[in-house]
C-alpha cells in the first residue's frame, strides 16, 4: 500500500530507490549523490551537496525543482534525520567571478564528494562534467537517483535559505521571491539600482 503523504502531496520515490539499487549491485556501495543549486542564478552562492542515504526510505524524494518549497523543506529535515554522511560547499559571487561558474561548479561537486568518501562505495552527481575517474556524472541524474535528489534537495534548501538572508541585506532586489535568478522583478531592480556586491558582474545582464 502506499504510504500516505505527509504536510503535502508526494509521488512515489520507487523508482529512484531502484536505481540507486541497480547503480551499486554494479559498482559496490553505499552511494553518495551529489548536486548543486545556484549555478543560474544572477547573485548569491553556488552551493553543492553531497548525500549517503541511510536505511529509511525518504518517501517522495524527488529532484528539487519539481517540488514545491514546502515539500522540500519537509524532505530536507527527513534526509537530515536518517543520513549516513553528509557535505555542503559554498562559493559565493566573488569568487564566481574570478574563476567561472563551471568552475565552481566543478571545485564545489568534488570537495563534497571527497569529504564523503569515507562513507562511500562510488559516487554519483548530477550534469555532464569530468569530475576525475572516482566520479561519475549523469545528466538529470537529480530526478533518477534518489541519493542525488537527497542531495539537490538539501543544496537547494540551504541556498533559498542563505537568499532570504541576504534579501534582508540587500532589500530591494526581490531575493526572498527571486533567490537571485533573473526574473523580470529582478532585472527591473538591477536597471534602477544596479548591482550590489553579492551580484555576479560577470553574468550578462547583471553590471
Amino acid at each position: 500500500m502506499e504510504k500516505p503523504a505527509r504536510g503535502g502531496r508526494r509521488s512515489g520515490s520507487d523508482a529512484l530507490y531502484a536505481f540507486d539499487a541497480a547503480w551499486v549491485a554494479e559498482r559496490g556501495g553505499p552511494l553518495a549523490g551529489a548536486d548543486e543549486a545556484g549555478r543560474g542564478a544572477f547573485a548569491g552562492p553556488l552551493v553543492a551537496a553531497a548525500v549517503v542515504l541511510g536505511e529509511a526510505e525518504v518517501y517522495g524524494i524527488n529532484d528539487s525543482k519539481v517540488l514545491g518549497s514546502a515539500l522540500r523543506e519537509e524532505l530536507y529535515g527527513e534526509v537530515l534525520e536518517d543520513v549516513e554522511a553528509i557535505s555542503v560547499v559554498s562559493f559565493p559571487a566573488w569568487w564566481i567571478d574570478g574563476h567561472g561558474v563551471g568552475a565552481a561548479n566543478r571545485e564545489a561537486l568534488k570537495k563534497v564528494l571527497e569529504s564523503v568518501s569515507p562513507y562511500c562505495g562510488c559516487a554519483l552527481a548530477d550534469g555532464s562534467l569530468r569530475l576525475g575517474p572516482e566520479i561519475q556524472c549523469q545528466p538529470r541524474a537529480d530526478g533518477r537517483s534518489a541519493a542525488v535528489a537527497a542531495a539537490s534537495v538539501v543544496a537547494k534548501v540551504l541556498r533559498d535559505g542563505a537568499m532570504r538572508a541576504l534579501a534582508g541585506a540587500h532589500p530591494g532586489y526581490g531575493f526572498e521571491r527571486n533567490k537571485g535568478y533573473g526574473t523580470r522583478e529582478h532585472r527591473a531592480s538591477l536597471r534602477e539600482a544596479g548591482p550590489c556586491r553579492v551580484h555576479r558582474l560577470s553574468y550578462a545582464g547583471v553590471a
